[in-house]
């Protein structure tokens, strides 16, 4: 096992980190989504955040969960990539 795979094992059998770690698991769903998305179209970040009218360092903060996206900023992202934006309650 890798050293990063041991560590977030580690880490997870604690219950409060296990608990952040559930938390945030939408969250890290949709930024991996948009990362994959955009590298499988071969868009740079300064190329998609050109499309979307702001700034790579904006689309940087949220690619790397430092920012929580609205819906407009979602709705640009999608419009820009050319894929549908879909919010869906099960």
């Amino acid at each position: 096992m890798n050293s990063w795979k041991r560590i977030k094992s580690n880490l997870l059998k604690d219950k409060e980190v296990k608990r952040e770690y559930d938390n945030l698991a939408l969250e890290y769903e949709l930024i991996d989504k948009i990362i994959s998305l955009r590298r499988d179209k071969k868009i740079s970040q300064k190329m998609l955040a050109s499309k979307m009218k702001t700034t790579q360092s904006a689309l940087s903060r949220f690619e790397s969960g430092g920012i929580s996206p609205t819906v407009g900023f979602l709705k640009r992202l999608a419009e820009a990539l050319d894929v549908n934006l879909n919010i869906d309650f099960n």
